[in-house]
């Protein structure tokens, strides 16, 4: 078993920055790859962001790209979420997902949730 527990939202003005955070209470966190989703209001859940269990391999969806930075620190069990140039398009509930599967793109990859944190960027 696996919880998740994310940090950091907010709300902030469009090119602002947030640094979301996700803590993992689980016996082998190097186990998991993990992912970011979102998901606006009437809209389906989504990937932003996907590391690897080594944090080798790294996925961004295009519309993160350049601006989002996924990363994990392996002995805090932590996976981050660095967000800069921030968008209102971004405003979404962020969730933080684990695998024990693989890296996928998809929610249905994904075996464990956080409950999520709500991130409004205002123009």
């Amino acid at each position: 078993q696996v919880q998740l527990v994310e940090s950091g939202g907010g709300l902030v003005q469009a090119g602002g920055s947030l640094r979301l955070s996700c803590a993992a209470f689980a016996r082998t966190f190097l186990g998991y790859a993990m992912g970011w989703f979102r998901q606006a209001p009437g809209k389906e859940r989504e990937v932003a962001a996907v590391i690897s269990r080594s944090g080798d391999n790294i996925y961004y969806a295009d519309s993160v790209k350049d601006r989002f930075t996924i990363s994990r620190d392996n002995a805090k069990n932590t996976v981050y979420l660095q967000m800069n140039s921030l968008k209102p398009e971004d405003t979404a509930v962020y969730f933080c997902a684990a695998s024990y599967i693989r890296s996928g793109l998809r929610p249905q990859d994904y075996n464990y949730w956080g409950q999520g944190t709500q991130v409004t960027v205002s123009s």
